[in-house]
């Protein structure tokens, strides 16, 4: 039996804000998505990050939230209450945008660290519309991928200690796209390290 052939990866660098620390009792309240680049055998192409990107603003969906978690966004509830988008609606928006900037290959969700952003994305996700393009394990943290190249422990792993060339130049605002557009930067720079 021939070796199956495993698709092309595209990373997609994606960031979310919250109120709160975990989804269902707390909202996503926006979040953002950018295309790193292309993964192909061991060939890594980067892209642009800010040709191919995602962002929306959403409802919350539920009355609870922590204020001080609500505040690192900077963005105002009572709006997003009038005027963020739908769950089902977002959702359903970037699962077709998903899989038209990943045609022909397995786009894999990056975040740093992956595991609060992937938490809500999954559960979001799956809630609203009950499908994952990324499906159940498709996520990439660059937390480890950091720490697995450098050889350094995963708690060591922050980018106050990465060599500065890996670093993006831009800042982090905790606005969703633009820490998408940072991130996907640094995933690039990751992929492309040679330590």
């Amino acid at each position: 039996m021939a070796a199956r052939t495993a698709r092309p990866s595209l990373y997609i660098s994606v960031d979310i804000e919250a109120d709160g620390p975990i989804p269902g009792p707390y909202s996503m309240i926006s979040f953002g998505a950018a295309v790193a680049g292309r993964q192909d055998g061991g060939s890594y192409t980067a892209a642009d990050p800010e040709e191919r990107t995602f962002y929306r603003e959403l409802r919350p969906i539920s009355e609870e939230f922590v204020p001080e978690a609500l505040a690192v966004s900077g963005l105002d509830r009572d709006r997003l209450v009038r005027e963020g988008a739908g769950p089902d609606t977002a959702m359903a928006e970037f699962r077709a945008w998903v899989r038209e900037v990943s045609a022909g290959a397995q786009p894999v969700m990056c975040g740093y660290p992956a595991s609060f952003d992937w938490t809500f994305l999954y559960w979001y996700l799956m809630r609203f519309g009950g499908d994952s393009p990324f499906g159940h394990s498709g996520c990439l943290d660059m937390k480890t991928l950091y720490a697995t190249k450098a050889r350094v422990p995963l708690r060591a792993a922050v980018k106050g200690r990465m060599p500065s060339g890996l670093l993006s130049r831009r800042r982090h605002t905790h606005h969703a796209l633009d820490d998408a557009i940072e991130q996907a930067e640094l995933m690039s720079n990751l992929m492309l390290w040679q330590p």
